[in-house]
């Protein structure tokens, strides 16, 4: 019967043999140290492990009671106090609106502040419900009530702990604190208020607002460039506002300022 060999097939030598045992050697050697070292790791952890079971089930328990704190605190005392607070803060809102709206502004603003018929006002509502969104509302509505009630420093006060991301009550909170320090006559102030108000949101309604508020005000205090870049930019930005109706008056007015 006939055998057959590999082409090029060439049988090791007796020391290509042995280099090769070395090598199988060498690697068995290797993955036992591996093992070995991995034996001794997982000992060493285990025996931590059993050393201070203690402190982890402490750990592990503070932790849980954390988490059930928070979910338990938002279930059965957040979401409770919010929907008090927004049935609460309804009659003084009415106040307010009726004061925007009618024509016995200031005692509807006072009311709006101290409340009626039961119902707290916004000063209240406002301390009383802090740390919820009615609370925090309840800033904004009394800061603007201050305003109009030409009680500036309140205003600067309650505008100022108003905190939100609303496209229209943002800006205006800070631009209501600058119209306060314009009658306070704070214009630096006013202006860094103005420009704070006209650069946090793009819209056609407050960003040309307090363009032009920024705008009236740099030119009192003789800073006629940035007086113009402010009404350029409500001609070639909003050019449909309110504001660019006159504009090119101001923007004359302030280039006459520059020569």
């Amino acid at each position: 019967m006939a055998t057959y060999k590999k082409r090029g097939y060439k049988p090791k030598t007796t020391k290509e043999q042995e280099v090769d045992e070395v090598i199988i050697d060498e690697k068995d050697s290797t993955t036992a140290e591996v093992f070995n070292t991995l034996d001794e790791t997982a000992s060493k952890t285990e025996d931590w492990v059993i050393k201070n079971q203690k402190y982890i089930f402490v750990i592990i328990g503070v932790v849980a009671v954390a988490v059930l704190g928070f979910l338990g605190f938002n279930e059965f005392i957040a979401k409770p106090k919010q929907a008090e607070a927004m049935n609460e803060i309804y009659q003084a809102k009415k106040y307010f609106n009726e004061a925007v709206n009618g024509t016995a502004k200031d005692s509807l603003y006072t009311l709006a502040l101290n409340g009626g018929e039961g119902k707290l006002g916004m000063v209240d509502m406002a301390s009383q419900y802090s740390g919820t969104k009615a609370g925090n509302l309840a800033s904004y509505y009394a800061g603007m009530a201050y305003l109009n009630l030409k009680d500036y420093k309140n205003a600067v006060t309650y505008l100022g702990n108003f905190n939100s991301e609303d496209e229209v009550l943002a800006p205006m909170a800070k631009g209501g604190i600058g119209d306060a320090f314009v009658q306070l006559n704070q214009l630096e102030d006013a202006l860094g208020y103005y420009e704070e108000a006209a650069n946090m949101r793009a819209n056609e309604f407050t960003t040309p607002l307090y363009l032009y508020k920024a705008g009236v005000t740099a030119l009192d205090l003789g800073k006629a460039d940035k007086a113009l870049s402010y009404f350029n930019k409500i001609k070639e930005v909003y050019p449909t506002a309110t504001q660019a109706t006159n504009i090119d008056v101001f923007i004359g007015k302030a280039q006459g300022l520059t020569n």
